[in-house]
């Protein structure tokens, strides 16, 4: 077993904080290290974390309030081995991830990025998937442009492909993955353990997903400009990129039409026109 730095990011989560790191050190054969990052917790995620044992594997870093993305920036510029892997603080990871990610990449050489299946549940109840949710292996770059194609807490990676692509963009409150993995996508593809090897919860007001649901369009619009502005797209790509934006720009500017902000929603509506 390779030895994996784990980023584990969390806000007053100490709910869940012990259950995420019990499962990282429950892994077969895991020795490598849980890096914590606490965002300015208000709550008792210190003590939680204080009680877990093996805590010679733990590495706690209590910072100022930044976000997630500079959290797990922080966190990997603090990794002491050559794979890393995120774990969201409430979800938690299937027995035998690592060890069957692990296998994947030293089977294929070629890849540099692994990521898995889901479990998702919904206040506790299981939650059936749809088919575009749907994980995929190779050239997932159509795949993440339409949707956040890679599980947060599913992805095993080299830590020098995270450095190379610059980490996540800080200036992201949220769909910072989606900006991510459309990156990296852009230039290689993915390795893919099709079962569903972490559990993810989901329906709780204090989530990002929930905290942002009506603006995540906006970011994710932001993401493929950023893309289109540089210089990595061959021209499949971009014709592809265009094609998503304005299939997102027509949804997000009707919505804004639609809510009285009629300057805004003309904006995006005619915003792919730059570009094409």
């Amino acid at each position: 077993m390779q030895k994996i730095s784990v980023i584990i990011p969390t806000y007053n989560r100490a709910a869940y904080i012990g259950r995420a790191a019990l499962s990282v050190l429950r892994q077969k054969k895991f020795d490598g290290e849980i890096i914590i990052i606490d965002d300015g917790s208000e709550d008792t995620t210190r003590e939680v974390i204080e009680e877990l044992p093996q805590q010679h594997l733990i590495r706690y870093h209590f910072n100022e309030r930044a976000g997630v993305a500079a959290s797990r920036n922080y966190g990997v510029s603090k990794a002491r081995h050559p794979l890393i892997a995120f774990l969201d603080s409430d979800d938690h990871w299937c027995q035998g991830k690592l060890v069957r990610q692990v296998a994947l990449l030293q089977q294929n050489p070629g890849y540099d990025i692994c990521h898995t299946g889901e479990k998702w549940l919904r206040r506790g109840r299981h939650l059936n998937q749809k088919k575009i949710h749907q994980p995929r292996e190779g050239d997932i770059f159509d795949h993440c442009l339409q949707i956040c194609g890679v599980g947060m807490s599913t992805v095993l990676m080299r830590k020098d492909l995270f450095v190379e692509f610059g980490g996540f963009d800080t200036a992201f409150p949220c769909c910072e993955d989606y900006d991510l993995w459309l990156r990296i996508s852009s230039k290689n593809q993915f390795l893919l353990a099709g079962e569903a090897l972490i559990v993810k919860e989901g329906g709780r007001a204090d989530q990002l997903s929930a905290i942002y649901r009506r603006g995540m369009d906006k970011h994710r619009i932001y993401a493929i400009e950023k893309l289109l502005g540089s210089t990595i797209l061959n021209t499949c790509q971009r014709q592809q990129a265009v094609a998503e934006l304005e299939k997102k720009c027509t949804i997000y500017g009707n919505g804004c039409i639609k809510h009285g902000h009629t300057a805004k929603g003309a904006h995006y509506l005619a915003l792919p026109e730059k570009y094409k």
